[in-house]
């Protein structure tokens, strides 16, 4: 009877544990952020922009439908997709393509590469299925939301090296600096570039979360920032320029999302 009783024991923590994940790594939360900038044009007072970072192939309900369905009850604006889409691990896209056709269905979508689709080596492939789900994919590109709303994208340094990111976006912002700049890219630890290219406000990823979240200590680890990481979550600012951090949706090497539920970021832009 007491080996029954510590098999079951065994058996319901098993469970536990495996329930406790399962939610910690498909339990969506929003998390929401208001951006004030008094150079953001009276007109665009409480617009509103759903961040997605990080999908890494993730599937939140078949098809990704509770994922859909969270965004278009934000009744966005405008989507932005800071990276990371696709796991580079694998390389079937449909799923990837399948959200953001979704997406683009809610609200325009602008989206940048991240380092995971560097890693498939078909990012040219999945840059084509994008651009037919009727995703705008920013390749150091700029473009304009509305008037004097500007969307740049840089392309992850994974296709090229940090300082040509930086220099490309410090040029794009000096090309209409009288417009409000949104600059999409997947790198947070380059926070001090985006404020000295004079970025308005910046999307980033690639940290996810710092994987696991401690209570008063925050994430413990991040790709390219190592332990106790600075940049892992939220809003970070300097002289007047933001920039947004999502803990993204999925996973890649480390398959456990731990106190660090899947996010779905809303920013809320003010002028006052």
């Amino acid at each position: 009877m007491k080996h029954i009783k510590k098999i079951i024991s065994a058996a319901v923590g098993i469970a536990s544990v495996a329930a406790f994940l399962h939610w910690q790594n498909t339990g969506l939360v929003v998390s929401r952020y208001d951006i004030v900038n008094n150079k953001l044009p009276e007109k665009y007072n409480g617009m509103k922009i759903v961040h997605i970072s990080d999908l890494q192939d993730a599937e939140i309900g078949k098809n990704n439908s509770r994922l859909i369905s969270k965004i278009e009850e934000q009744k966005p604006d405008m989507i932005v997709i800071s990276g990371d889409i696709v796991d580079g691990h694998r390389t079937d896209f449909d799923n990837s393509a399948d959200f953001a056709e979704s997406a683009a269905k809610i609200a325009p979508v602008y989206y940048v590469s991240g380092n995971h689709e560097g890693y498939t080596g078909k990012y040219d492939i999945l840059k084509e299925m994008l651009e037919l789900s009727g995703v705008n994919v920013l390749d150091d590109e700029a473009m304009y939301f509305n008037e004097n709303i500007r969307i740049i994208g840089a392309m992850d340094p994974y296709f090229n090296d940090k300082q040509y990111t930086a220099d490309f976006i410090a040029k794009s912002v000096a090309d209409d600096k009288e417009s409000f700049n949104i600059v999409l890219c997947h790198r947070p630890e380059m926070f001090e570039k985006y404020v000295e290219a004079d970025s308005d406000l910046t999307f980033c990823g690639h940290a996810h979360g710092g994987q696991i979240r401690l209570p008063f200590v925050g994430g413990l680890f991040a790709p390219h920032q190592g332990i106790l990481p600075k940049y892992t979550s939220g809003v970070f600012t300097k002289g007047g320029k933001s920039m947004v951090v999502s803990r993204g949706i999925g996973n890649s090497t480390f398959p456990f999302r731990i106190f660090n539920r899947p996010e779905v970021v809303v920013v809320t832009l003010k002028n006052k």
